[in-house]
């Protein structure tokens, strides 16, 4: 059974910060400011767990490629289609 997410204020935070790192230590702690949620507090542990299984791949534009690798992947495309059209 997992533990419910707790969730503290910025004003917990700078009186409680003692039981509330405690609390990140076991389980992730939101903070909220203004009662909107901005930042998690977590162990080191989850970090790192969280770290190894991310995916290390991101998302650009085209137009932002360098020269040598907008190059590159319309060689590959192109290739691709002359594959494909055989």
């Amino acid at each position: 059974m997992t533990e419910p997410e707790l969730t503290y204020t910025t004003s917990d935070l700078s009186r409680r910060s003692g039981d509330i790192i405690t609390a990140a230590i076991r389980a992730p702690v939101t903070i909220t400011q203004r009662n909107k949620p901005r930042l998690v507090l977590l162990s080191i542990e989850t970090f790192e767990a969280m770290r190894k299984r991310a995916d290390p791949r991101f998302a650009g534009k085209t137009a932002e490629m360098p020269a040598d690798l907008a190059e590159e992947f319309l060689e590959a495309i192109d290739a691709y289609h002359e594959d494909a059209n055989k």
